[in-house]
């Protein structure tokens, strides 16, 4: 184990950072940085070649996970070890391992969006755990990507991290700070999923290359805006009493249609 610079105090700068960052979309955005917190997170992203600019590990951590920490040091800016009572205070989980990384938000240009690709489109979606099933949904089943409306959930929040397994670590993630533009400039075929007996089946679209899929909102589903600009309406047939789904079962069924 190679030497780590250590930190004792929580007025540090670091310590301070760190907290709002895990905390803070805008502090997230402002600084360029996301925190990947524990082994998993931590180990999918080294794998996936993404440079970590600081890692921080509890004294604990240090000695359990030997072998793991000295394998993230090819990339690796930075070193620092605190103590566990420390590491308590800028950890977001309730039973930290005591391994935090500081990673730069990958930059996704709109012009990286393909215009022979699949994507999953996300309006304002503002539960973590939606947006992490989502995610994880798409990748499985073969989507180039997530479009995603800066209204709603931070990608690069701890929650939506962990719900989505580390998805948005190795998918393309396009934020849109305006989401119709986006839609428009990238020359995709959207489909608006919406809850309406007068809009077409999903079931029998016909699905090319260069499209995307439209989810919206939990409670307030699309944007009417967004939705008038589509290239189709379409909506879920469903027997029963039931009136919705939730969003990430409905992404999950809209998802499969286009891709399969």
């Amino acid at each position: 184990m190679p030497d780590f610079k250590e930190i004792r105090s929580r007025d540090n700068s670091l310590i301070k950072l760190v907290s709002r960052l895990q905390s803070s979309s805008s502090a997230r955005r402002e600084n360029g940085l996301f925190v990947l917190e524990g082994l998993r997170l931590c180990s999918d992203a080294f794998l996936n070649g993404i440079r970590f600019d600081k890692l921080i590990v509890s004294f604990s951590a240090a000695g359990k996970y030997n072998n793991e920490i000295s394998g993230f040091l090819s990339k690796t800016g930075e070193c620092i070890k605190v103590p566990d009572n420390l590491f308590e205070k800028i950890s977001d989980t309730k039973s930290p391992q005591g391994i935090i990384a500081l990673c730069r938000i990958p930059e996704h240009n709109a012009r990286g969006i393909s215009s022979a690709g699949r994507y999953v489109a996300l309006e304002n979606i503002s539960d973590p755990s939606n947006f992490g099933a989502v995610a994880r949904t798409a990748e499985a089943l073969g989507a180039d990507g997530l479009i995603v409306s800066s209204d709603g959930c931070d990608p690069y929040s701890p929650k939506v991290l962990r719900s989505s397994m580390g998805t948005v670590l190795r998918l393309p993630v396009f934020v849109a700070e305006d989401f119709e533009l986006l839609l428009k400039s990238s020359g995709l075929k959207t489909y608006a999923c919406v809850v309406d007996s007068s809009a077409e089946s999903i079931t029998v679209q016909k699905f090319s290359d260069g499209c995307a899929v439209l989810i919206g909102n939990e409670a307030n589903g699309l944007t009417e805006k967004t939705v008038m600009t589509a290239y189709r309406r379409v909506t879920i047939p469903m027997k029963g009493k039931a009136e919705s789904l939730n969003a990430a079962a409905a992404a999950a069924i809209a998802v499969w249609e286009m891709m399969k």
